[in-house]
């Protein structure tokens, strides 16, 4: 099998669209977040971050699951389209009543009861989500990320244009949930177009079985996933209210940031390419240990950096009222870097059908989590939300997975000897951006310093492992032959 048509060349093309289409969203998100939050201000930021948080938590189980069936799913995934497209729109309808009619509870006990008419706009896109679930798996399991990549631009600028636009009069909250909601609607026109199949709805009582086996513990752990990933914003939207819950908001898609740009890309092709190895189990676990090794030498000075230059970073682009965002950002930019590593372990397990394990650990992780982080709120406001979910993750979450892996025959000395030098080399990354805060008055050149640290710290560690690519172009050479 030639090259064009490998494995690894079709991982490799998809992964190159992927990473610019996230990166061209990112940069434009970027640069509308610094409007908004300076239109609107933490208190109606905060606002909208309610709504956001009921969208997500939907978002996370709408399709119950069953999108995910198509990307692995072994033989022709026209024999199931229909059904998983009737299940997903099926659910998705079902559960925006439900947001519809618990928007009000909701945002009550989020200490926002202004965010009720957002809540109920904003998820107007479960349902819209849910008729392109569909096309979008399609996608993504013929690894064509270049066709995904206009919708999702459309989605990004078409909705922040007629965000900004609106706060800009004064509409307030609603800008934001108005401009989401123009952009996913566009953006699903889109992916419908470019689906390699029409869409089509159908029901097969079998299929339909298998694919709810498949898809409601998958469904279960991602719901825990995303009160994990939440949990933070309820506790202090409830305990500390709105304002603060802005700032929260502000600092959390700061230290975001690498988790969207460099992770979601290599997520978004890891699944379809570990799914082909199924059949090597040693081939496998090498093409992890090295996808794993390259996206923390990437990430991780990434995120310290962020941590560690959080002051002036705050000040200079959003200004000084945003400040106490940046006491937060010091320690959620440092979760981040978790967050990576563990979103490609739970991709790992979800290829090996081990949902049930990912759900236990995400299970713990939530049960640990929560009171952790009604005392930091309590006791050092949002500094102490970030310090909790930095001590759960490293201290209980991490082992977890270690151990996971270890049951799956990839041993923590593997696993570490990937981790340790981009460790190190973020670590030395993140004291540098202290040492240039502390030492350089000016924010704008601190932050260069610091940046080019950065810079040249991530292009030494490649430079030092660029045999690894070779490797994985190798192990993918030695599959394709055997195929």
């Amino acid at each position: 099998m030639g090259d064009e048509d490998s494995l690894f060349g079709k991982a490799s093309r998809a992964l190159g669209w992927s990473l610019v289409n996230t990166a061209a969203a990112r940069l434009g998100t970027l640069a509308i977040g610094i409007a908004l939050a300076r239109l609107l201000g933490p208190k109606e930021f905060g606002v909208f971050a309610v709504a956001m948080v009921a969208l997500l938590a939907v978002l996370s189980f709408h399709e119950l699951g069953v999108s995910l069936a198509i990307v692995r799913w072994p033989g022709d995934p026209r024999e199931i389209a229909p059904t998983v497209a009737t299940i997903s729109v099926a659910s998705s309808v079902v559960i925006y009543a439900g947001c519809y009619l618990g928007a009000p509870a909701f945002a009550s006990a989020m200490g926002a009861p202004a965010a009720t008419g957002v809540i109920r706009l904003l998820t107007l896109s479960v349902v819209v989500s849910g008729l392109v679930a569909v096309p979008a798996a399609l996608l993504q399991r013929g690894f064509r990320q270049d066709r995904k990549m206009l919708a999702d631009q459309v989605n990004n600028w078409g909705g922040a244009v007629v965000s900004i636009a609106l706060a800009a009069t004064g509409t307030g909250a609603m800008s934001l949930a108005i401009g989401r909601l123009v952009g996913a609607t566009a953006s699903a026109l889109l992916l419908v177009k470019a689906s390699p199949e029409p869409l089509r709805f159908g029901f097969d009582v079998e299929k339909a079985r298998a694919l709810l086996r498949f898809g409601l513990p998958l469904a279960g752990s991602s719901v825990v996933v995303f009160a994990v990933a939440t949990v933070d914003q309820l506790v202090v939207g409830n305990v500390l209210g709105a304002t603060a819950l802005g700032f929260y908001v502000l600092a959390f898609n700061l230290s975001n940031w690498p988790v969207t740009m460099f992770s979601q890309p290599v997520r978004s092709v890891a699944p379809a390419a570990f799914a082909r190895l199924q059949h090597d189990p040693p081939k496998l676990r090498g093409a992890f240990l090295s996808t794993l090794g390259l996206l923390a030498g990437l990430t991780l000075p990434i995120c310290l950096l962020l941590s560690g230059a959080a002051q002036p970073l705050i000040r200079l682009v959003y200004g000084s009222q945003w400040g106490p965002a940046a006491d937060a950002l010091q320690w959620l930019a440092i979760l981040g870097g978790l967050r990576i590593m563990f979103e490609l372990m739970y991709d790992y397990f979800v290829v090996l059908a081990q949902s049930r394990a990912v759900f236990t650990i995400q299970l713990i992780w939530l049960v640990v989590l929560t009171p952790a982080l009604v005392a930091g709120a309590r006791l050092w406001g949002i500094p102490g939300v970030g310090a909790a979910h930095v001590a759960v993750a490293a201290l209980v979450v991490l082992p977890l997975y270690l151990w996971e892996l270890h049951r799956d025959e990839i041993s923590v000395t593997s696993v570490l000897a990937r981790l340790a030098p981009p460790a190190l080399v973020a670590a030395a990354v993140g004291l540098a951006a202290v040492a240039a805060h502390l030492a350089i008055p000016l924010d704008l050149i601190a932050l260069g310093v610091a940046g080019t640290v950065a810079l040249a710290a991530i292009a030494l560690f490649f430079h030092r492992t660029r045999g690894t690519l070779s490797g994985l172009r190798t192990l993918e050479g030695a599959d394709a032959g055997s195929a």
